[in-house]
């Protein structure tokens, strides 16, 4: 993995001229999204709650920073208006806490499918005149592995993510031609969410952050917690224009850990 401290392995022009707007991007796999849009020569538009810091770590020019509130219908619909333009459309948003689906009373589904589904859903139906009109168009979705195997002690998540995949695939079966629609399945990566999930399920369990660390590692192959720029790398490729033939599909990064094929 020298790349991730050294030479990319894309090249610095394959996004030159695309416009990207990155969900989620102050931070984790969406700062990682990111930088590694911007790396390939992409502009990027990095969409959080507090933007501005990651966009003066970016490479190339051009790039902005929008404060959005992802569960805030008629903010999205406002921003989604001033864009003049956008191939690129990472959907990403923080997951709701931890714990078991039978504590969940039906108001906390509320916030969480505001920030993903229906924010998304939102934003494509925005972009997607913006693509047809460019003649292409690529929307990654970040999720979970959960959307194949259910991790415990996470109901909640396991159920937003699994309606995303659903929603994701109907979608790539009536977008136009030009535009692309996939998922990427993090497995545990090293990012502040991992560590407060581990929080949240010490706080309801009891079982320690280090017993819980231990437990995830001991499902994954290569026995170490993914880079977000892995998994930011897996997020480009889906975005080049190369990448045309692969639609609908969801693409673990996850060093193995799945058991299904």
């Amino acid at each position: 993995m020298d790349w991730l401290g050294g030479d990319f392995p894309f090249s610095t022009s394959a996004l030159s001229g695309k416009h990207a707007i990155v969900c989620g991007a102050s931070k984790g796999i969406g700062a990682a999204t990111a930088k590694m849009l911007a790396k390939a020569g992409a502009k990027v538009t990095a969409v959080s709650r507090n933007p501005h810091d990651l966009v003066a770590t970016l490479e190339g020019e051009g790039h902005t920073g929008i404060s959005l509130d992802l569960e805030n219908q008629e903010a999205i619909g406002k921003f989604i208006s001033s864009i003049e333009e956008c191939h690129i459309l990472i959907n990403n948003a923080a997951g709701p806490p931890g714990g078991p689906l039978l504590e969940n009373d039906i108001e906390d589904f509320d916030a969480p499918f505001k920030r993903h589904l229906h924010a998304s859903h939102t934003l494509v139906k925005g972009v997607v005149p913006l693509m047809e009109k460019a003649g292409m168009g690529r929307i990654v979705n970040i999720i979970s592995t959960s959307v194949r195997e259910p991790i415990p002690n996470i109901g909640l998540s396991n159920t937003l993510r699994g309606a995303m995949a659903s929603w994701a695939k109907s979608l790539s079966r009536e977008l136009p031609t030009c535009i692309t629609i996939n998922n990427v399945l993090p497995g545990f990566t090293d990012t502040d969410r991992l560590g407060s999930l581990a929080s949240s399920i010490n706080s309801k369990t009891g079982k320690s952050v280090e017993d819980i660390h231990a437990g995830w590692m001991s499902q994954v192959p290569i026995d170490r917690l993914i880079d977000p720029l892995e998994t930011g790398a897996a997020v480009a490729y889906l975005c080049m224009p190369i990448s045309g033939g692969i639609r609908g599909v969801s693409l673990a990064v996850d060093g193995g850990r799945m058991r299904s094929i």
